[in-house]
């Protein structure tokens, strides 16, 4: 095999010339195909009646009896009058024997032309090798596609994370790791729909382009309606409108979704991410942490197989209890500070001083609080934990609670020091809730760019009435990352934000 030459430690230059060279060599193989009439992608179906992953599982049934797989070929040993191949499909590898006497003479001198990257379809039968492995021998074999670009040298991979990122399908080519964490990402969001689908929720949709992108404290990416001349936005959440769907007497919303927010990228955050939110009537947010732990067991059962799970060698265990505490009880747990003492906003400055928390002139001491707990707190909620009871000065949308109206009923669901979750028992007050929002517009005004602003539509439905309800939002990309141990969010995107190459 020609491309078998390429070697990945020799300079980027010299890789770049042989690159180029190699594929010069197989666009001429291509032309040369075309010219004698064998052009292959004049192909436009193929008999594909299995994959290597039930040939392996159903191997006592199977075994003598005839099959077609299709997939790329990844390696080759040549034994002259003979050869085994090694054919990729979606679910792993089936090793392929290919004898002249079997194929004929002219279809094998063809054959041994092909490259490594071409996909072909297979037909023969199936049975195990004097080694014992379990294979598909050839009694005709057909190229479908011709691969003009080699893949990376089989010893090295693709290990350059900027390109594996940029050209994932040559990841999910060269990486079998990369294929098995979409197909959980994939299995992970099924059984999210199983769990809420068998509770009785629906699945709807909602706009992404929206007049007033609200919901969440994020700056949106706006753009630009030729036809009707009016900017718009692209939702930072799905909340305010799956809201109005409980006005209308939905009860049980949910929707899986992208959402934008126009902020930076790092191991946790994309710009452009996934977020599931559900709201259901008549509970309110200890119904939301009851949903949350049992999907969360039924996720990482169904899924895994174990509600166990291990995330860079750390154990977390989704079988237990989760923890809930108050977000006060927890700063004074983690802190060492009570701000239950702490009367006035200028006592929380003074003690942000002391302790070096950046502030700025606007915030109130519930702001502090909140910036005590992204000090101190976080990083330590490592075991699934509900940290309840946030300021009501951070939770525009949140009903207060009665015995203590500086607080919401409020709770964000922690694991690994990260944030999950975030579900409230939702504010159904439209008195209340307009003047939230006449708050949040003071601190956009203020200079807060993630501020929300007074969405009149939705406060025009409040005003109609929307039950007591309980609502959640979860980003489903960080759970996947959970679940799968994977490091970063750009592992779990099958296309992440990148910046453009000049």
């Amino acid at each position: 095999m020609a491309d078998e030459i390429l070697n990945s430690a020799a300079p980027e230059q010299e890789a770049e010339i042989n690159v180029n060279e190699l594929r010069q060599i197989r666009v001429e193989k291509l032309q040369k195909m075309q010219e004698e009439g064998r052009d292959p992608f004049v192909i436009t179906t193929a008999g594909q009646s299995i994959h290597s992953a039930e040939i392996v599982a159903r191997f006592d049934e199977l075994e003598n009896q005839d099959v077609c797989i299709c997939g790329r070929i990844k390696t080759w040993r040549d034994m002259g009058k003979a050869n085994f191949i090694d054919v990729y499909d979606r679910d792993g590898r089936m090793q392929v024997y290919v004898k002249r006497d079997d194929v004929g003479e002219d279809v094998y001198a063809d054959f041994k032309k092909w490259d490594i990257g071409d996909i072909v379809e297979v037909k023969g039968f199936v049975f195990r090798t004097r080694r014992g492995e379990i294979s598909v021998h050839a009694k005709e074999i057909k190229l479908l596609t011709k691969s003009l670009l080699p893949l990376p040298e089989k010893y090295h991979g693709l290990t350059n994370t900027d390109t594996r990122y940029r050209q994932r399908y040559l990841d999910l080519i060269v990486n079998p790791d990369v294929m098995d964490t979409f197909k959980k990402r994939s299995l992970i969001i099924r059984e999210i729909r199983n769990y809420l689908d068998s509770q009785g929720f629906i699945e709807v949709e909602t706009p992404m382009l929206v007049s007033n992108a609200g919901g969440a404290a994020a700056r949106p990416f706006v753009t630009h309606h030729n036809a009707l001349d009016e900017d718009f936005k692209l939702r930072i959440s799905l909340e305010l409108y799956l809201k109005r769907l409980i006005v209308g007497g939905m009860e049980r919303v949910y929707e899986i979704g992208r959402v934008f927010r126009n902020e930076g990228c790092d191991t946790r955050h994309n710009p452009e991410f996934t977020l599931m939110e559900l709201y259901q009537a008549y509970t309110d947010y200890h119904g939301m942490m009851d949903l949350t732990e049992n999907l969360y067991r039924h996720v990482a059962q169904a899924v895994l197989g174990t509600t166990k799970i291990v995330y860079n060698g750390v154990e977390m265990d989704l079988g237990k209890p989760f923890e809930r505490i108050t977000m006060l009880d927890a700063v004074k747990k983690y802190a060492g500070i009570d701000f239950n003492e702490i009367k006035t906003d200028e006592e929380a400055k003074a003690l942000a001083k002391e302790k070096g928390i950046e502030f700025e002139a606007r915030h109130k001491k519930g702001d502090i609080l909140n910036l005590f707990f992204e000090e101190f707190v976080e990083h330590n909620l490592v075991q699934p934990t509900f940290l309840m009871d946030h300021p009501v000065e951070i939770s525009p949308l949140t009903k207060r609670k009665p015995e203590n109206p500086d607080y919401v009923e409020r709770f964000e669901f922690f694991m690994n020091g990260w944030e999950m979750a975030n579900a409230y028992s939702e504010l159904n007050d439209p008195i209340d809730q307009r003047e939230r929002f006449k708050a949040q517009e003071e601190q956009l005004a203020q200079g807060d760019e993630e501020a929300n602003t007074t969405d009149e539509d939705f406060m025009t439905a409040l005003e109609y009435g929307m039950a007591p309800t309980g609502g959640i939002g979860f980003g489903i990309d960080r759970m996947v990352m959970l679940l799968t141990d994977s490091l970063a969010i750009r592992d779990v995107l099958l296309f992440p934000t990148m910046k453009s190459i000049d």
